[in-house]
């Protein structure tokens, strides 16, 4: 364990706070008002203000020029960029809450009442005014989701009818990705599965997502018991599949390519073309009940 050290404070800084964790470093300027609360081994760069109410978990680092007001809470390992702007609710306390391991680049403002989920980076210069989901890395203004974090490099790995090698193993062991098989003749080409072989259950339902506007995601969670098998039949868009201990990201652009989606895989789709239309199969009729919506729920689950 690390030894005990009471906070290196600089002597222009000005701290009120009782709890203030060990081994803190609060450089020049900086302010930790009355009621904050900072854990062990945080680090303020210069010209930081830490509200009454404000939280700070183990080892956030904050870069010059925060400020923090009530009701903001950074969980531990956050890392927060210099100039970064926090906008606060009109009235009250403000929900914003970083997750653990989130990123903030300098300079991005994040809107009142946001949540960052775990691991995501949120680049310099953003404007995040919605929720981000954990370990995606958005950019813009406002905010979109540009990649996540440890998928394959490049960020996609292009998989194209055009291929000759077989197609690659994922690290999320559970997906697979499987090649259909193609029929052309002079009436044109049909790609086609039958159960057993390239489809790995029988289809009670399907859906068709469509009309995707290209900054928008989908998916984002995964099933108790239902498998999937998707097939984009136009267009591409990027599947990212997460088994809570490694994460692949794919783009699907052939109606050749189909990846299954077993339980407990959390799959997420985003990148769409204007023209994408991908087909869905499900082992099992809609349930609710089914659905993991929450990636820390998900995890208690896989990890369990």
């Amino acid at each position: 364990m690390p030894e005990f050290h009471p906070p290196v404070v600089h002597s222009t800084a000005l701290v009120e706070s009782e709890r203030v964790g060990a081994n803190c470093r609060i450089d020049a300027f900086s302010w930790v008002q009355a009621g904050a609360q900072v854990g062990d081994a945080v680090e303020l760069g210069t010209h930081c203000v830490i509200e009454p109410g404000a939280v700070l978990g183990a080892r956030v680092r904050l870069g010059g020029g925060v400020r923090l007001g009530p009701g903001m809470v950074l969980e531990e390992d956050v890392r927060v960029g210099a100039g970064v702007g926090f906008v606060r609710a009109p009235h009250g306390p403000t929900s914003t809450r970083l997750r653990h391991g989130a990123e903030v680049g300098e300079n991005a403002t994040l809107a009142a009442g946001v949540t960052l989920g775990a691991g995501c980076c949120v680049l310099p210069g953003a404007v995040v005014t919605r929720d981000v989901p954990p370990n995606a890395i958005v950019a813009g203004h406002p905010a979109h989701i540009t990649g996540y974090r440890d998928a394959l490099s490049p960020p996609s790995a292009a998989i194209t009818a055009s291929q000759t090698e077989a197609l690659p193993t994922l690290k999320v062991g559970a997906a697979k990705l499987i090649r259909l098989p193609k029929v052309v003749d002079l009436r044109g080409a049909l790609s086609f599965g039958e159960t057993g072989a390239q489809l790995p259950f029988t289809p009670e339902r399907f859906f068709v997502v469509y009309d995707v506007p290209t900054m928008e995601v989908r998916g984002e969670h995964a099933h108790h018991a239902c498998h999937q098998f998707l097939v984009c039949v136009k267009g591409s868009c990027a599947i990212v599949v997460d088994d809570g201990q490694q994460r692949d990201e794919v783009v699907m652009d052939s109606a050749r390519i189909g990846l299954h989606l077993p339980p407990r895989v959390w799959g997420i789709q985003y990148r769409f073309s204007p023209d994408a239309v991908l087909l869905v199969l499900a082992s099992d009729r809609y349930s609710a009940a089914d659905y993991i919506r929450n990636y820390d729920e998900f995890l208690a689950l896989v990890h369990a």
